[in-house]
């Protein structure tokens, strides 16, 4: 009964071990490996194969666990094969000396800070076989110069490029429906943004500081955009704000001090306080025929 049970275990249960200075978890039942911490921690390139052969055994390498790269300062590359279709959160977390990265394309998720300040990392490759890219998953890259969204792509979390302050030019997919909350917060050196007609929603402070930017034209799609979605935007000279967008929350065009001239469109009821607060070019204001309200200093 005892080695049934002993059985049963080794078949169920994953077994830890390495080879080649990777370690893995090993499921014997599906025959499938993760990619999982190593107590000596990761340097230098690694290559993580498709397969990997334990106790006479081939095991399909499909996963990369949560924080198995994790502070990991020494790693500089990583090859990641097609098998692969899940990286755990924070998965390579502040893995500052990696440069550039590939994710496979059996990978339909970028979870929860995946690459967060990973800010050595200039180059990412984003396949069309993902859908949602997590919050804070490329946090504080600062040298992420340029990032194309696939048309694949419907949401973008909270804070998932905040403070990418080397990022100069943005795609954004033609399937995007929402940009979340500081989505894009803090990438000062964004000079150039294309947002397409899918989208219908900007998240609060999404481009908020993003000093470099000097237009914006927002698709006519967006019926909603965020408390402080482009405060603080400091060179942003010119905006068209959609015709179905019903209000204007708090702060959104806050100390856009560039800012010459707006119009608020038909659909708009209200302003809300301090919307073009500190605004100090603003010359001209063409306001919609639908406007009842208008919040305290929205205009101080």
């Amino acid at each position: 009964m005892k080695k049934q049970l002993l059985l049963l275990m080794a078949i169920l249960l994953p077994m830890v071990a390495s080879a080649d200075d990777i370690c893995y978890h090993y499921v014997l039942s599906s025959k499938t490996a993760s990619v999982t911490k190593n107590p000596s921690g990761y340097t230098g390139d690694i290559v993580i194969p498709n397969s990997i052969k334990h106790g006479g055994i081939t095991y399909k390498v499909t996963s990369i666990e949560k924080e198995a790269f994790r502070d990991c300062t020494g790693l500089t590359t990583v090859s990641i094969p097609n098998s692969v279709t899940r990286i755990g959160h924070d998965a390579f977390y502040g893995c500052t000396g990696l440069t550039s990265v590939t994710i496979p394309r059996a990978v339909t998720s970028i979870e929860e800070s995946v690459f967060y300040g990973c800010t050595g990392l200039v180059s990412v490759t984003i396949p069309n076989t993902v859908t949602s890219i997590g919050r804070k998953a490329f946090r504080d890259c600062s040298s992420l110069v340029s990032v194309t969204i696939p048309n694949s792509l419907t949401s973008i979390g909270d804070n998932a490029f905040g403070r990418c302050s080397g990022m100069t030019s943005l795609t954004i997919g033609n399937s995007v429906t929402s940009i979340g909350d500081g989505a894009f917060e803090g990438c000062c050196g964004l000079t150039s943004l294309t947002i397409p007609n899918s989208l219908t929603s900007i998240g609060g402070y999404a481009f908020a500081n993003c000093v470099g930017l000097n237009s914006v034209t927002i698709p006519n799609s967006v019926t909603s955009i965020g408390e402080g979605a482009f405060s603080g935007c400091i060179g942003l000279a010119s905006i068209t704000i959609p015709n179905l967008v019903r209000s204007i929350g708090k702060y959104v065009f806050a100390y856009c001090n560039s800012l010459t001239s707006v119009t608020i469109p038909n659909a708009v009821m209200s302003i809300g306080d301090y919307a073009f607060i500190k605004c100090s070019s603003l010359a001209s204001v063409t306001f919609g025929r639908s406007v009842t309200s208008i919040g305290a200093s929205a205009f101080y």
